[in-house]
C-alpha cells in the first residue's frame, strides 16, 4: 500500500485535494452547510425537541458536514472504468477455454455474478494506442487520427472526459495512458510514460509533466498495486458533492508479462493445457494468407534478453530452447508465456477486489457503474501466435463485464455485438449527458437491461492500419456467424516505417463450424453466395462508418482488381 501524508487541516476534512507524489496537497477548504432556511430550521428543531432526538439531529448535521451524503435515487452514477492491457478473454476463466480452471479470477467472477458479461464485445483496431483513442473519442481510427502505435491523441480532441468535466463530474485517469501527449479533460491524471515499467513505476501528473519519457515521480511497489492505491486515494480525497468518472488503467498484462513477488510460485511445475492450434507452424495447413507473429519469435526475444540488455525486463530468465526440437521448443515457450501471463493477471484480479471493497466500505457501490475490460485481446499460443493486431477472434474480442446494482441484473450473459466505439456513448447515457455528434458509437444501456433495440447492429467493421509482411494491413467485417477480411497489404501514409508490400488476399471463416478459424474457406464453393453477400455488406459498412479510402486510390484499385 502506498503511504500518503495528509497536509489537510484535521478539523475540516471536506477539502478537495490533489495527489502529488507521495502527498495530498489540499486546495481551499470549505464547509458544506445544510441547505435549510431559517423557518425550516425552527420547524425542524421543534419537532426534533418534541421527539427527544436532538442528539440524532446533531449527528446528521455532522455527517452532512463531512460531505459524504448517501446518493439519492436520481443521482447520476459514478463510473469506475477499469481496463487492463492485453488481458485477453482466454485468461479470464469466465469465457471458457483451456485456462478456465487455472486462472485466478475471484473478483472477475464476483463482478460477473453481480452484473452482466458481454460475450461479443470487439475492438475496431486491435492495438493499444488506437483502441484507447477510440474508447475516449467514440470514433474509429480514421476519424480520430489515431491509426497506429506511433500516433498521439491531440489534447484539443473532444473526448468523453471533457464531456463529463463540462457536465459537473470529477474526472481522473490513473495508470496507463499511452497516447503520447498530455491528457486533457481530466481534473487529475497520474499516468505512466509510454509503456511504463512493472516495478517501482514512474507516473506523471500535470505538475511534473514532460513530454516523451521525461518527468514524473517514482512510486515504490508493483505497478498494478500502485495504480490501485492511487485510484483509491483519489476517490477518497475528492468531494462527494458530485459524481466521478475514474479510469483506472493497468499496465498488466502487457509484455513482458511480469508479476509481483507474491505470485512467483503460482503454477510451479504444473503442466498447463494447450490450445488446439498451438503447433500450427505456418499458413500451409490453414489456408491463411500470412505468416503471423510466431510464438517462436517470443522464444528468440527471451533468449536475446537472457544474453544482454533488452527493451524490457522479462521475469524468470535465462531462457533457452537450444538443443530441443521444434515441438518441444513450442511447448516450453507456451508454458512460460501462459504462466507468466496468468501470474500477471492474478495481480489484476486481486486489485479489482481492492477497488470493489473500497466502494462497498465507502457506501459508493450501489450508485457506481463498475466496468472491467481489456483494450483488446491477445494470442496465447492459438495459431502458434502471440501478440494481437489481427481480425481473428482471440485478438479481436474484448472481454467485458459491467456491474450497476440499480439497473443491471446479476448473472447475465449478453450476445449482442458491442464495439469500443460504444463505450463513451454508454458512459454519457448513464450520466444523462447529451451525446456529442462526433461520437460514432451507440449506448448499449438498454441491451444491458435485456431490451436490445430492434435495429441493433448485426455486423461490425474492423480495420488494422499498420502493415508489415508477417501481419499485413487489412479490413473486414464480422457478423453473428461469418467473418470476411481483405488483407490488402500496403503501408499507405499512416505508418511511420514503410514496409514491403504483400500480395492482397481474402480470408473467410464460418465461426459456427470453425470457431477457432483453422480453415480459410474463401474458395469453398458452398460459401459462394454468403461471401458475395458479405462483400457487398463490407462496402456498405465502409460507407456507413466513413472509411472509404478516398485518399488511398491504391486500396480502391486492389479492392476492385481482387473482387472476383
Amino acid at each position: 500500500m502506498i503511504k500518503f501524508i495528509s497536509h489537510c487541516p484535521p478539523k475540516n476534512p471536506i477539502g478537495q485535494g490533489k495527489i502529488m507524489g507521495n502527498k495530498v496537497e489540499c486546495n481551499q477548504m470549505t464547509s458544506i452547510k445544510p441547505k435549510m432556511n431559517r423557518m425550516s430550521n425552527i420547524s425542524f428543531f421543534k419537532i426534533a425537541r418534541s421527539l427527544g432526538i436532538l442528539g440524532i439531529v446533531g449527528l446528521l448535521f455532522c455527517v452532512s458536514c463531512k460531505g459524504k451524503p448517501e446518493a439519492g435515487p436520481s443521482s447520476p452514477p459514478n463510473i469506475l472504468f477499469i481496463m487492463s492491457d492485453d488481458h485477453t478473454s482466454q485468461a479470464w476463466g469466465i469465457y471458457g477455454g483451456p485456462l478456465k480452471d487455472y486462472v485466478r479470477n475471484e473478483n472477475i467472477k464476483r463482478l460477473a455474478s453481480e452484473g452482466a458479461v458481454l460475450n461479443n464485445t470487439f475492438c475496431t483496431n486491435s492495438i493499444c494506442v488506437p483502441s484507447r483513442g477510440t474508447i475516449l473519442t467514440g470514433q474509429y481510427s480514421h476519424m480520430n487520427g489515431v491509426y497506429t502505435l506511433t500516433d498521439a491523441l491531440e489534447p484539443d480532441s473532444l473526448n468523453i472526459a471533457k464531456v463529463f468535466q463540462e457536465n459537473g463530474y470529477h474526472t481522473a485517469i490513473i495508470g496507463k495512458w499511452h497516447l503520447k501527449k498530455q491528457p486533457s479533460g481530466f481534473d487529475y491524471f497520474n499516468v505512466l510514460p509510454g509503456q511504463g515499467v512493472y516495478h517501482d513505476p514512474i507516473l506523471k501528473t500535470k505538475e511534473n509533466w514532460q513530454d516523451s519519457q521525461e518527468g514524473g515521480a517514482k512510486y515504490q511497489g508493483f505497478s498494478t498495486d500502485v495504480i490501485t492505491d492511487l485510484s483509491i486515494q483519489w476517490m477518497d480525497t475528492i468531494s462527494k458533492e458530485k459524481p466521478f468518472l475514474l479510469m483506472t488503467h493497468f499496465k498488466a498484462t502487457h509484455e513482458p508479462f511480469d508479476y509481483p513477488e507474491r505470485f512467483k510460485d503460482l503454477y510451479g511445475d504444473e503442466d498447463i493445457p494447450e490450445p488446439q492450434s498451438l503447433y500450427d507452424f505456418g499458413p500451409e495447413t490453414t489456408g491463411r494468407s500470412f505468416e503471423g507473429q510466431s510464438l517462436d519469435n517470443l522464444a528468440l526475444r527471451w533468449e536475446s534478453a537472457s544474453k544482454g540488455p533488452w527493451w524490457c525486463d522479462y521475469p524468470e530468465l535465462p531462457f533457452t530452447v537450444e538443443g530441443i526440437d521444434s515441438i518441444a521448443a513450442r511447448k516450453k515457450t507456451y508454458q512460460k508465456l501462459v504462466k507468466d501471463f496468468m501470474r500477471s493477471g492474478a495481480a489484476v484480479d486481486e486489485n479489482i477486489g481492492k477497488l470493489l471493497d473500497y466502494l462497498e466500505q465507502s457506501g459508493l457501490a450501489e450508485n457506481t457503474v463498475v466496468i472491467y475490460t481489456a483494450d483488446q485481446g491477445y494470442f496465447l499460443g492459438e495459431h502458434g501466435f502471440f501478440d494481437k493486431r489481427l481480425i481473428y477472434e482471440e485478438s479481436l474480442r474484448m472481454p467485458f463485464v459491467i456491474r450497476y446494482p440499480k439497473e443491471i441484473k446479476g448473472g447475465q450473459r449478453i450476445d449482442d455485438i458491442v464495439l469500443n466505439i460504444d463505450f463513451a456513448s454508454l458512459f454519457a447515457d448513464y450520466a444523462g449527458i447529451d451525446l456529442p455528434e462526433s461520437f460514432q458509437g451507440q449506448s448499449f444501456r438498454n441491451n444491458l437491461k435485456g431490451e436490445t433495440p430492434k435495429d441493433w447492429r448485426k455486423t461490425m467493421y474492423y480495420r488494422y492500419w499498420t502493415h508489415e509482411p508477417i501481419r499485413p494491413a487489412h479490413f473486414g467485417i464480422r457478423n453473428e456467424r461469418y467473418k470476411l477480411a481483405l488483407f490488402y497489404g500496403r503501408s499507405l501514409d499512416v505508418n511511420l516505417y514503410q514496409n514491403e508490400n504483400t500480395e492482397p488476399a481474402w480470408e473467410f471463416y464460418d465461426l459456427e463450424k470453425d470457431p477457432h478459424e483453422n480453415h480459410n474457406a474463401f474458395n469453398d464453393p458452398q460459401y459462394a453466395e454468403v461471401i458475395a453477400e458479405m462483400r457487398q455488406e463490407l462496402l456498405e459498412q465502409r460507407e456507413n462508418v466513413g472509411d472509404t479510402d478516398a485518399d488511398h486510390p491504391e486500396v480502391l484499385e486492389i479492392l476492385n482488381s481482387h473482387w472476383n
